[in-house]
């Protein structure tokens, strides 16, 4: 089937969806949004403030979560099983303090016992907790 430009938008921006690989997408594209909110803090924290990297991941998260809930509720999983927004963030936050976890775990052995530099080890841990925090938030959400 084809789409014209404007249906591609539609659907892959604009459209209520329960169809994963859009929500994949989605969830990839606030990822990357998220993400560059975190990293760019994480390293400026690093490097003008001199925070330890680990204080640093945490701040980041910290700000960067707000954005990363607002944009996955409205957006990407915008069809949720919970009706009370108080449950449904304190279950967002519960997810996103988890993938911290796994962050803080992930950094601490990239850099401190493989030795690799702590931006490459950000985007590694990075990746790897957005599968997590993709599947947990797909199921919590949505029920799938």
């Amino acid at each position: 089937m084809d789409y014209s430009k404007n249906e591609i938008i539609e659907l892959l921006f604009k459209r209520k969806t329960d169809n994963i690989y859009l929500q994949m997408f989605r969830y990839c594209f606030v990822g990357g949004i998220s993400f560059l909110i975190d990293f760019f803090i994480y390293i400026g924290l690093i490097e003008i403030f001199n925070v330890n990297y680990l204080i640093s991941a945490a701040i980041a998260f910290a700000i960067s979560v707000l954005a990363n809930y607002y944009l996955s509720t409205s957006w990407v999983f915008n069809q949720s099983n919970i009706e009370n927004r108080v449950i449904e963030f304190n279950l967002f936050i519960l997810i996103s303090i988890m993938g911290l976890v796994f962050t803080e775990i992930l950094l601490f052995i990239f850099i401190d016992w493989l030795s690799i530099g702590y931006i490459i080890s950000k985007i590694i841990a990075s990746l790897l907790v957005m599968l997590w925090n993709f599947s947990a938030r797909r199921v919590m959400f949505y029920g799938t």
